[in-house]
């Protein structure tokens, strides 16, 4: 998939960049969507339920509808045809509308050498081709997958966003060894499922935004530097002229953000074979 970029007849759209979006099925050529299939999204402009700004930075930004996406992927030895490969507003990576055999018609993440036409099966007995899902432990060892449940019939959790994939390592007794997007090593269950293939539109993270605007269609606010705030505003503000803030970088509230481990989750230490870094 290529990215599509523009000639600069405006400052803005010098570095703006785009995906070409080739790979979707055209607006004209999409089957007719049952409406169970998306759902209402209402905006929370970064507040919480008693109406306090919880999280900074976010409001406006366009319209979106919700469209329901089985990461559970129940529907066992059914097979489903690829009838579209769609845009979702609300991720990174393109969905694929699935029509099985039975009439039911459902919403899946579309990994990369997904075509429309193409079957798709969940199933332990399953071809290792892209999009079908199988437990971890009949899937072969080095192959490429995404989806990954972490615990057996609750959903994919890891691995969802665009270009994103991980890898099966190795099994050793009732568990498996998958090295994650992020590089770590992590013990999960061999009978949690996971999806084949590495996701769509990997180009994502070479998108450039081009301008504000855009930014603010995508419900993003703008960022304000605390090194230009004032000192009850922000640890980094205050000081005479432009100063650089001095001390070690620092949240509002300051909690450091740089090489400061956040992680408190000592339950699921036990799963990590290595870390990260």
């Amino acid at each position: 998939m290529a990215v599509k970029t523009f000639k600069p007849t405006t400052p803005s759209l010098r570095y703006k960049t785009v995906a070409d979006f080739s790979v979707l099925t055209p607006k004209k050529d999409q089957p007719k969507k049952p409406r169970s299939l998306t759902s209402s999204l209402s905006k929370s402009g970064g507040r919480n339920s008693t109406g306090r700004t919880t999280v900074r930075h976010i409001g406006g930004g366009h319209k979106r509808k919700y469209r329901l996406i089985d990461f559970l992927r129940n529907k066992r030895e059914i097979v489903a045809t690829v009838a579209s490969i769609e845009y979702d507003p609300n991720r990174t990576a393109y969905i694929a509308l699935l029509n099985y055999a039975d009439g039911e018609k459902r919403y899946v993440l579309a990994p990369l050498g997904l075509n429309v036409g193409d079957k798709v099966l969940a199933s332990d007995s399953a071809d290792i081709k892209p999009a079908n899902n199988l437990r971890l432990g009949a899937i072969p060892v080095g192959t490429i997958i995404h989806n990954i449940e972490v615990e057996p019939g609750r959903g994919g959790r890891l691995a969802r966003s665009a270009g994103n994939f991980a890898q099966l390592m190795a099994k050793e007794g009732e568990y498996c060894q998958v090295k994650m997007p992020s590089g770590e090593m992590r013990l999960i269950h061999s009978n949690c499922c996971a999806s084949i293939g590495q996701l769509s539109n990997q180009e994502h993270e070479n998108m450039k935004i081009g301008k504000a605007g855009r930014a603010r269609w995508l419900g993003v606010r703008p960022t304000n530097r605390g090194v230009s705030m004032n000192p009850i505003d922000h640890p980094h503000g205050g000081g005479e002229g432009k100063s650089s803030g001095g001390g070690h970088p620092r949240t509002p509230w300051g909690v450091p953000t740089k090489g400061y481990k956040t992680r408190n989750n000592k339950r699921t230490d036990a799963f990590i074979v290595k870390r990260r870094k």
